[in-house]
């Protein structure tokens, strides 16, 4: 057999192969409906992948093997929306949802349209992150997160890793054109939690929720990395079709429900709950059964999507400022659960303080197991009235962080006891002491290992000495063996020493000893956080280090001169003054120093400072190239202030992906919104 024939049996064969598996992928994915065994599937993808390796010139760009990711990416560029992804207005109860019906129909008679009852179309509101996915000539061309609404981030390399994402359209209504879906990426509750288990195995800090592990996921700069992730995809609606450089409206002649039915012969899954209602009882009644339904869906879901169906009519009603007035987020109420207060334990942290914690029979909030929650100090038990034994209400406030509600009272039997906070320290038994006017009570011995332990997390943390490997586990373990005692010892640890603790070997020992030494050097505010010091953050930290300049400096200053310096108040001045009067703590200081600790200094450079001088920044969301905090400090670094909260004095407003309300306050009060690319361009 000739190559050109060879060439073209081979052609034949990879076609067959990328339609079979395509098939398969859809009827897994989008229909929930396998076709093959895992085994079958795998073995007609070596074959695929044999053939492509031997053919290289035949790859098609919708073979699933291109889905595995390319090399690692160097950033994240921007993306222009063709048409704005807006945020919806919410609608916190079922009045609230009354409420947006008679809007509704109120704007219409306005506008001469009389609807007594409006058709709308429901579906649940998935705790992910929404993109935007663009087709051209029916091959997935661009993929980007929805950003500030107007401006997102290109993830087209990790969106194409995402089995339930078609990289080509099984049918397309506009084939010579662009059409763009909308639609929300997700985790399954299994595979979030499979995820945590699995990052807490290797030492990694666990998701707090799917939505941020779904966007962490989204935002890995190795696609690789993104492809290992079972991530999920429904789609919510359309965006934009174009044809010859013209925009269509989106399928307008149509009514949402056909439009979503289009999107789905398209090869994407909507939302399981997708449905249309007439008036605003079957909305209700929707609404409620939806609630119910929430625990036992396999996605996380926070409420419900409603949108007018008719899209003549949502014309009409067209938009706020940024949100339309067809549709709103009818969000359920906290996800709350009932369970048993076994116990409250008591966790003495860095500075001392001791926190009651409630050990909770596990029970299932919302789709996370839930065993601990927070109890804050004595003063919020006796408010609720919280007796060990009782039955008591759970809830996952903003759907995250769980916490004790209240007991339920008509459960008790007698049983119950109350919890009598210790009078001394339950891990070094010193007599705990409460500053007059607090509510938290502290251990005051400096000795004590559980402030010890967490001192020495808290000074290897990303924001003060940067110490990796420095984890919980390896503190206990230093702590265990006696390796270290104080903050200063940390620098007599030797590769020798190490090695000679369990599961510790040669390369990891070494590793370790060289991240102590590397800390030696870091920035004098990174040192100045990483001391602990009570009402020191890491902005108060570069506040000071500005200021002082030098360790040395800093160490002479007094209450006064604290007082002095802009933005840190009375509380704060007081605190690092007794800190700084404190003879344990200028010891552990100056032992550190002793050791070889030489911070850099702080030398502001006058033609950075000029630059952002005298201007006020907001910023609101989650930005890709650094985290919230690394973006003051450079705004600081650079002259400029940050605030937290809008004004007319602000100057600018900077808008990452998912920004919240002070984007409204922004164009309430008429400042200007930057987004993160802007922002780096300004600092240059």
């Amino acid at each position: 057999m000739s190559k050109v024939q060879t060439a073209a049996v081979a052609e034949a064969r990879i076609n067959e192969l990328v339609s079979q598996l395509n098939e398969h992928s859809y009827r897994y994915y989008v229909l929930s409906q396998p076709s093959v065994s895992d085994a079958e599937y795998d073995e007609l993808f070596r074959e695929l992948q044999a053939l492509e390796t031997e053919h290289p010139d035949l790859i098609r760009s919708d073979s699933p093997t291109q889905r595995v990711g390319g090399a690692p990416l160097t950033g994240f560029k921007t993306v222009q929306h063709r048409i704005p992804m807006l945020s919806l207005d919410n609608a916190m109860n079922e009045s609230e949802l009354v409420e947006f019906d008679e809007q509704v129909r109120r704007f219409l008679a306005k506008e001469g349209l009389a609807v007594d009852v409006v058709e709308y179309t429901v579906e649940f509101k998935f705790d992910g992150v929404a993109v935007s996915l663009a087709y051209e000539n029916g091959e997935l061309s661009q993929a980007a997160t929805r950003g500030d609404g107007t401006t997102g981030e290109d993830v087209t390399s990790n969106v194409r890793t995402i089995k339930a994402i078609p990289l080509k359209l099984r049918r397309d209504p506009e084939p010579s054109g662009i059409m763009e879906i909308r639609g929300e990426v997700l985790f399954r509750k299994k595979e979030f939690e499979a995820l945590n288990e699995e990052r807490l195995a290797r030492g990694e800090e666990s998701f707090a929720n799917p939505r941020n592990a779904a966007s962490g996921s989204l935002r890995q700069l190795d696609p690789r990395e993104t492809a290992r992730r079972p991530l999920w995809f429904f789609a919510y609606g359309i965006g934009v079709v174009k044809s010859d450089d013209r925009i269509i409206s989106s399928l307008p002649s149509k009514p949402l429900r056909e439009a979503m039915r289009e999107v789905e012969a398209c090869g994407f899954s909507i939302s399981p709950g997708f449905r249309t209602v007439k008036g605003i009882e079957q909305l209700v009644a929707a609404y409620k059964r939806a609630e119910e339904e929430r625990e036992s869906l396999p996605f996380e879901v926070d409420g419900l999507v409603v949108k007018v169906n008719d899209v003549r009519l949502q014309e009409r009603l067209g938009f706020r400022q940024r949100s339309p007035r067809w549709a709103i987020a009818a969000k359920f109420k906290p996800v709350e659960a009932v369970t048993l207060l076994e116990d409250i334990i008591i966790q003495v942290g860095r500075t001392g303080a001791l926190t009651p914690v409630a050990c909770l029979k596990p029970v299932r909030v919302g789709g996370v197991v839930v065993s601990r929650a927070t109890l804050h100090n004595q003063d919020e038990i006796e408010r609720k009235g919280v007796l060990i034994g009782d039955s008591v209400v759970v809830r996952r406030q903003g759907d995250v962080i769980p916490a004790v509600v209240a007991p339920i009272t008509s459960s008790r039997t007698g049983k119950e006891r109350k919890f009598v906070f210790p009078s001394c320290c339950p891990e070094c038994e010193t007599p705990v002491e409460r500053v007059p006017g607090e509510a938290v009570i502290r251990c005051p011995n400096p000795h004590c290992p559980a402030k010890l332990h967490n001192r020495l997390l808290h000074y290897a943390c990303r924001d003060g000495m940067d110490i990796e490997g420095m984890g919980d586990k390896m503190v206990a373990l230093l702590l265990e063996h006696d390796v270290v005692k104080d903050l200063p010892s940390l620098y007599e640890i030797t590769v020798e020493r190490l090695r000679a603790l369990p599961r510790m070997g040669e390369l990891s020992s070494q590793n370790l000893v060289s991240r102590i030494a590397e800390s030696k050097h870091r920035p004098l505010d990174r040192f100045i956080f990483a001391l602990g010091i009570r009402h020191v953050g890491t902005k108060t930290a570069w506040l000071l280090a500005r200021h002082c300049k030098s360790v040395e400096s800093f160490l002479g200053l007094t209450e006064e001169e604290l007082l002095g310096i802009e933005e840190v108040g009375p509380e704060t001045a007081r605190s690092v003054s007794a800190f700084l009067a404190n003879e344990h703590e200028r010891s552990t200081v100056m032992g550190l120093l002793r050791h070889g600790v030489r911070p850099a200094e702080i030398v502001p450079d006058r033609s950075k400072v000029a630059k952002l001088a005298g201007q006020t920044f907001v910023l609101t969301g989650t930005f890709s190239s650094m985290s919230r905090k690394d973006a003051e400090s450079k705004i600081e670094e650079f002259g400029g202030k940050v605030s937290s909260s809008v004004s007319k004095k602000t100057n600018y407003v900077v808008a990452g992906e998912s920004p919240g309300s002070k984007l409204d306050a922004a164009k309430k009060h008429g400042v200007p919104v930057l987004t993160e690319d802007e922002l780096l361009a300004m600092l240059g």
